[in-house]
């Protein structure tokens, strides 16, 4: 690889550019979508289409160029905003933001699939929510995400009232056809104790993706957007009372989706057994070097979400990702531009603290007895203010214990660190982590295992071309 600034294997458009937030995830005819916010003319927001990617297994992605383009004089003339997909009668459907107004305030399209391999989407000219309901004073109103509870159709919409500080989501049941969207309340009173505690401050509730993790409970996705800021992504768990003509969520635990700064608007696909999950991986360089490189952002690896027994969140790469294991790391060796690192450490010491260096530039630091994992990426600081001026390093909590493990997948610029199947932290690092991987206990005795894998370059991520690329396909930068 001649650039490893560049990722290769998280999902971007092959053409460059601007992307945010992942929209759309679906299953269909053999291969998984992804959607994402894309501006095809500057690699800074605005004038956003929704770019499309396709995979057989999670690993080697087709580029298939921008499925959906903002409507000239339409309801989505300024831009087709962020939402979901769901397959209805058989064809793909995207349920977006339209945007007509520079207000925050969109209203909900619908966009069919112009073919089995989703080459394009068509919008529908009408919105099946022309806005907010009546008496609803809003600030925002924006990215629908459909689900089924309690056998019926519900449709959710990120939202927050007008003088800041409340945050909504606003609930809308839906008939036999996809285009009767009724009114049905708010999903969850953001002076709950719980909402209040992990999912505030907030002008507006972003991204609300809700999806079941077993046995009754469900995980609510939001993100944390103050005063034109995007904040941080947030998970609540709980249980849904679906009854009469609402739905309401009451949540009983959660945290931080993501504990780093990096990470924005995640999105979900519930599949049977499990749901799958991307975030927006966000830019920590300055817009002027974005601009140089010529791209900026991408989304994260694909994560599986849920539920501990204990009722705490459990976010873990998807299975699938062990496919992009090559050949096993060289102790000693310098780092290739991408790899997985997996560190098992257990110790006999209170206090002990186990240090996984990744080259010069970035330490991951466990301290298992006290439930802390540490990113520090001090002497590589962002060089954006994005979302705010930040520290170099970022703590995750996880239960304590005597035992630790850590998954660290690097791709290029892109750090996500999962610690005991219950924290990640993503991190964009420029310029990306160089020289050998190496394990220090600074305090206390450990018995540490490390072992590690270049990413394939075989399976290198967007844009590449395989038999069954599809129309509008691009080759890889």
């Amino acid at each position: 690889m001649s650039d490893r600034n560049r990722p290769r294997h998280h999902v971007r458009p092959a053409a460059g550019g601007w992307c945010n937030d992942p929209n759309g995830p679906l299953w269909h005819a053999g291969r998984y979508h992804l959607f994402q916010q894309h501006n095809p003319g500057s690699t800074e927001w605005g004038d956003i289409h929704w770019s499309h990617a396709s995979s057989p297994d999670l690993l080697t992605w087709t580029d298939h160029g921008i499925a959906l383009a903002p409507t000239p004089g339409g309801r989505d003339a300024l831009g087709a905003w962020s939402g979901c997909a769901v397959v209805e009668d058989g064809v793909p459907t995207a349920v977006y933001t339209g945007m007509d107004r520079t207000d925050g305030i969109g209203s909900v399209m619908l966009a069919r699939a112009t073919d089995d391999a989703v080459s394009s989407f068509k919008a529908e000219p009408e919105p099946v929510v022309d806005g907010p309901p009546p008496g609803t004073d809003l600030l925002a109103f924006r990215d629908p995400f459909l689900l089924e509870a309690g056998g019926v159709r519900w449709g959710i919409v990120g939202a927050g009232h007008r003088g800041g500080g409340r945050p909504d989501v606003l609930v809308h049941r839906i008939g036999d056809d996809l285009g009767d969207w009724r009114p049905a309340g708010s999903l969850l009173d953001p002076g709950d104790p719980v909402a209040a505690r992990i999912a505030r401050p907030a002008d507006a509730w972003e991204c609300p993706a809700l999806v079941p993790a077993g046995d009754g409970r469900w995980v609510l996705v939001l993100s944390l957007w103050i005063a034109d800021v995007t904040y941080s992504t947030v998970a609540l768990t709980g249980t849904l009372d679906a009854g009469g003509h609402g739905l309401r969520f009451r949540p009983d635990g959660g945290g931080p989706l993501d504990h780093g700064r990096d990470h924005y608007a995640a999105t979900a696909l519930a599949e049977p057994g499990r749901t799958l999950l991307w975030g927006w991986s966000w830019e920590s360089r300055s817009p002027a070097d974005s601009a140089t490189a010529g791209w900026a952002g991408c989304a994260t690896f694909p994560r599986e979400i849920g539920v501990h027994d204990d009722g705490g969140l459990r976010v873990e790469p998807a299975r699938e990702l062990t496919g992009l294991r090559g050949t096993p790391l060289v102790p000693g060796a310098d780092l290739p531009a991408g790899y997985e690192l997996e560190l098992d450490a257990g110790i006999s010491v209170p206090g002990t603290e186990v240090e996984l260096h990744l080259g010069d530039a970035v330490v991951v630091r466990a301290a298992p007895s006290h439930g802390l994992v540490t990113v520090d990426r001090g002497s590589v600081p962002a060089a954006t203010a994005h979302p705010l001026p930040r520290p170099g390093a970022v703590t995750a909590a996880v239960p304590p214990g005597t035992r630790t493990h850590l998954r660290v997948l690097v791709d290029g610029p892109v750090v996500e660190v999962y610690a005991d199947g219950r924290a990640v932290v993503t991190e964009k690092v420029y310029p990306a982590p160089s020289g050998p991987a190496r394990v220090v206990v600074p305090r206390g005795t450990a018995e540490t295992t490390l072992r590690g894998w270049a990413l394939d370059p075989a399976l290198a991520g967007t844009g590449t071309l395989g038999p069954d690329a599809g129309p509008g396909a691009a080759p890889a930068q």
